[in-house]
């Protein structure tokens, strides 16, 4: 196995918020598996070792599964002497994890026909051992989703700003509203080239279309305002852990100004944050009526 895989293990107890963890891991760019049986492990890092796609791999483990007690345990063991991998063990106090159960009205897995802080102690006493063996042991007792969120980029030294990535979307709207959209912004209040001869058939990846659009004074103004306006967000939207942000810039036919203002707002953001460009209907909008 390659020096610079990572494994990472996250178990813990019931309810103290591996799935939160995990979705941060995948964030990150791991490859997650949740609940994957312990007997399949070993064959799975087989897999792994034999492909060199696959160099960062986040594992979910617990005793949901009541029939792998035993072979979580013993596998947990196994990982903790495994110089590749690496143990998250996530706790928080019984008081809390009673309170998250009756939040959610969930049953706790070893407590089905019993009390839930039944189920919590027994758990508890089960992990013992491999508590004691985890790489890293946090207590979510008094983390909220994000501030665990922020633990795990911190844990793993990666700017939570270099995961956070916008998706910039040309779209008309005769077609429909992205429905995956975060913001959308309508600009057919600006002078339309559909209406110029010459540049009908072109699109506003086309020069001429783009410049024909970027001299309307109408643009420059609503370009100016809009940028400024997404440079503040931006932040905003980091901070409260959104991974990604898609926005929208729709005109009639997505073919001219929409594709002339998204090649422009991306260059722009891109010097911050990493873009991905789509022009969703310019390509059938071309040849068609598209003012």
């Amino acid at each position: 196995m390659a020096n610079d895989f990572q494994l990472i293990i996250i178990t813990g107890m019931s309810g103290a918020g591996k799935t939160v963890a995990m979705r941060s891991l995948e964030d990150l760019g791991f490859f997650n598996i949740d609940n994957l049986p312990p007997s399949l492990l070993p064959k799975f890092l087989e897999l792994v070792k034999e492909s060199d796609k696959l160099n960062k791999v986040a594992l979910a483990i617990d005793l949901r599964s009541r029939a792998f007690y035993a072979d979580v345990i013993n596998t947990l063991g196994d990982l903790s002497n495994n110089n590749n991998a690496r143990i998250i063990f996530l706790d928080a106090s019984d008081e809390e994890l009673v309170s998250r159960y009756k939040e959610t009205r969930r049953a706790h897995p070893l407590a089905r026909n019993g009390r839930i802080l039944e189920g919590i102690q027994k758990e508890r006493e089960l992990l013992t051992e491999v508590r004691r063996s985890a790489d890293k042991v946090i207590d979510t007792t008094n983390l909220s989703p994000k501030q665990l969120r922020e633990e795990m980029f911190q844990l793993f030294e990666v700017s939570e700003d270099k995961s956070f990535h916008i998706e910039m979307m040309s779209f008309g709207f005769k077609y429909g509203v992205p429905i995956d959209a975060d913001i959308v912004m309508d600009v057919r209040f600006l002078p339309n080239p559909y209406y110029i001869p010459e540049l009908r058939a072109k699109t506003g990846k086309d020069k001429p279309v783009y410049d024909y659009v970027m001299a309307q004074p109408e643009t420059t103004e609503f370009y100016d305002r809009f940028l400024g306006l997404l440079k503040f967000m931006m932040p905003g939207y980091q901070k409260e852990g959104k991974s990604s942000l898609t926005i929208a810039v729709g005109c009639t036919g997505g073919q001219h100004r929409s594709v002339s203002l998204v090649e422009r707002l991306s260059e722009a953001l891109g010097n911050d944050y990493p873009v991905h460009i789509t022009h969703r209907d310019m390509a059938r909008s071309q040849g068609g009526i598209s003012h």
